[in-house]
């Protein structure tokens, strides 16, 4: 039983050096290719590119406590997801998302492809680290909400504000911030042409994490849905 055990761990610890060897292969490849200051001038050179300080502060308190209620205080990367991950996939083959952080969400769209990866979300991990050692929380979130997918053709916040409700991102409302916050979460299900109702349901578990997080209580939450100020 030990032998086994320990022929287990050793393979384990192998699988995990192969696929840490081949995920910063990966990294170097797309550095290489466009270095991680580049590509955030990239971002920031869009004509509708929208600095932090001119974004609702509703939508920022929505998308933290929906997408990474500990985005201030961790390092950018979730381990304990990661772990779980990496055993998932060496137990069963299979590659288990979630768990990702607002700075990891950044990295994967700013270089890497949505089709399930391990490999890739090694390579992730790389970018994550490169991020969050260049730039401040306030930046990583300012570029994450530039370049997130809000349905129906909307990258970033500065589309999805205009083309859904006609207003700049500074203007939106509490109801508008939370409804779109729960978009990104999967764009395709929750746009807002065509699947508004799934999308204020997503809106309701928005709310409920906005709660939770001690942001607001159930009473400042009404008043916000109707427009008045707790």
């Amino acid at each position: 039983m030990k032998k086994l055990i320990k022929a287990f761990a050793l393979t384990i610890m192998a699988c995990f050096m192969v696929l840490l060897v081949l995920g910063f292969i990966e990294y170097r490849s797309v550095i290489r290719e466009m270095p991680i200051q580049d590509k955030v001038a990239s971002i920031m050179q869009k004509d509708d590119y929208v600095p932090i300080d001119e974004i609702s502060d509703y939508l920022k308190v929505a998308t933290i406590s929906t997408e990474d209620k500990r985005f201030y205080k961790h390092q950018g990367v979730d381990l304990i997801a990661y772990g779980r991950i990496l055993y998932v996939f060496i137990t069963s083959g299979q590659i288990s998302g979630g768990g990702s952080t607002i700075t990891q969400q950044l990295a994967k769209n700013m270089y890497f492809s949505f089709q399930p990866s391990i490999i890739r979300k090694v390579a992730e991990f790389f970018v994550t680290k490169d991020l969050e050692r260049l730039y401040d929380k306030d930046m990583l979130l300012e570029l994450y909400l530039n370049i997130i997918n809000y349905g129906d053709n909307n990258i970033g916040i500065a589309s999805a504000s205009m083309n859904y409700f006609h207003v700049e991102p500074a203007d939106l409302s509490f109801d508008q911030a939370t409804l779109l916050a729960g978009i990104p979460q999967s764009p395709a299900n929750y746009q807002l042409s065509n699947h508004e109702d799934q999308a204020r349901l997503r809106q309701q578990a928005v709310l409920a994490t906005i709660e939770d997080n001690g942001y607001y209580d159930d009473d400042e939450l009404a008043r916000l849905l109707l427009g008045v100020n707790p």
